[in-house]
């Protein structure tokens, strides 16, 4: 059974930061797409950023987050990560990591997407 286990999320004050992880086995990581998705309360869920675990690592990021999240991986841990920076209230949502094999493409949508993690809560308070 694959699994997707993201860790990382809490609570924070408009402007601070929180790393999200999303630990995934070899099988699922290898030359996968992997996203991180997030929802608000009454809202459709969003791409926030892919990037492509083969080669050239090609990476994507939505403009409502460049300039402050970014994604990255660690191959030999079969992890990604979401660095968020400058958080804002309107960042609050449960965050998803999900992976499909193959290449990314654009734009990302959810229904694309394999396998998916639990969820992990961000909450910004202004």
């Amino acid at each position: 059974q694959v699994q997707l286990v993201e860790s990382g999320g809490g609570s924070v004050q408009a402007g601070g930061s929180l790393r999200l992880s999303c630990v995934t086995s070899s099988e699922t990581y290898s030359r996968s797409c992997m996203a991180w998705f997030r929802q608000a309360p009454g809202k459709e869920r969003e791409a926030v950023a892919t990037i492509y675990t083969g080669v050239g690592s090609g990476r994507t990021h939505a403009d409502s987050v460049k300039g402050r999240f970014t994604m990255s991986q660690d191959s030999v841990k079969s992890t990604v990560y979401l660095q968020m920076n400058g958080l804002k209230p309107e960042d609050t949502a449960m965050y998803y990591c999900a992976a499909v094999g193959g290449g990314c493409y654009y734009p990302p949508t959810s229904s694309r997407f394999t396998f998916w993690g639990q969820g992990t809560q961000v909450t910004v308070s202004s």
